[in-house]
């Protein structure tokens, strides 16, 4: 199989990431419908006794400790480490890297769309009577955030904050975990793939940017993306078979009908000789030897 260029992927990534940003802010929705649907996923979680963002909030809320790390991880991790496996798989296991990224793409899009049908309200922007602080602002004057999750003051507005639903920030980082896990080859990066996606949980719930039902919705999304992974890249092969045919085709072509304006012409120049008829300056040929007895002298 054919490595894939690098500068082919970087626009490829990027031209994805781009539609997914804007897809996703584009992807506001109501606000007070956001607002429902946050509150019954609350509900519904606390009716299970699985509303597991309560404790870990008032933990990360009372020990900066925890607190200002876990900011610190919520609004960068997310950026550095699923680029930095993506360079890792295409520099060090390429068979694997289009199967990979496919799976990775797929399941954003797929996020993309449940931001669109089902705007979510965070945790943190409820109504405090709910009983949750948002870490982010509280803590802001330790990093580059506002009081807007994890974009940088003043640039609040350019983001979705009603896109909870479904958690990328665990869906990906269950994709890196798996990704560590399957293809590195030490204990160190096997521990990294376990212990990511687990730490990712806990920080988006006790930062109060997600229920768990997002964690859990994040992970159902990436499972998604994997089973949709062989059909994309099928989809993707007979696009492009598609594409370059009728090119290589114009190629063959030309060079065919190059090579026959080269070939090179007939040595009598198109003439042709008539029958006893000698080519000027050849010699007359021998005659041939022969066999019969000379007459008796």
């Amino acid at each position: 199989m054919r490595r894939p260029r690098w500068w082919a992927e970087l626009i490829l990534i990027a031209v994805v990431y781009a539609a997914y940003s804007g897809g996703r802010l584009l992807a506001r929705g109501d606000v007070a419908a956001a607002v429902d649907h946050g509150l019954a996923i609350l509900r519904f979680e606390q009716s299970l006794g699985i509303d597991a963002e309560h404790p870990l909030n008032r933990l990360f809320t009372t020990t900066p400790a925890l607190g200002v790390p876990a900011d610190f991880a919520y609004a960068s991790l997310h950026y550095l480490v699923t680029p930095a496996v993506l360079v890792w798989l295409f520099r060090r296991r390429p068979a694997h890297y289009r199967a990979a990224r496919t799976w990775l793409m797929a399941a954003t899009l797929l996020g993309l769309v449940g931001f669109t049908l089902l705007p979510t309200c965070p945790p943190r922007l409820l109504d405090p009577a709910h009983g949750f602080v948002d870490t982010m602002a509280q803590f802001s004057a330790y990093g580059w955030w506002g009081g807007e999750a994890s974009a940088p003051r003043g640039l609040g507005g350019l983001t979705n904050q009603y896109a909870a639903m479904p958690s990328l920030h665990v869906g990906w980082a269950l994709w890196c975990g798996v990704m560590l896990w399957r293809y590195g080859r030490t204990p160190l990066f096997k521990a990294l793939g376990v212990a990511y996606p687990l730490l990712t949980v806990l920080v988006v719930m006790g930062t109060a940017n997600h229920y768990f039902l997002d964690a859990v919705a994040g992970a159902a999304v990436m499972g998604a993306g994997l089973l949709l992974a062989p059909y994309a890249m099928r989809l993707a092969d007979r696009v492009a078979d598609r594409v370059t045919s009728p090119a290589a085709d114009r190629a063959a072509d030309r060079a065919m009908a190059g090579g026959s304006r080269q070939s090179a012409p007939p040595v009598s120049g198109g003439w042709e000789t008539s029958a006893g008829e000698r080519i000027p300056g050849r010699r007359p040929a021998p005659a041939a030897a022969d066999d019969t007895p000379a007459p008796a002298r």
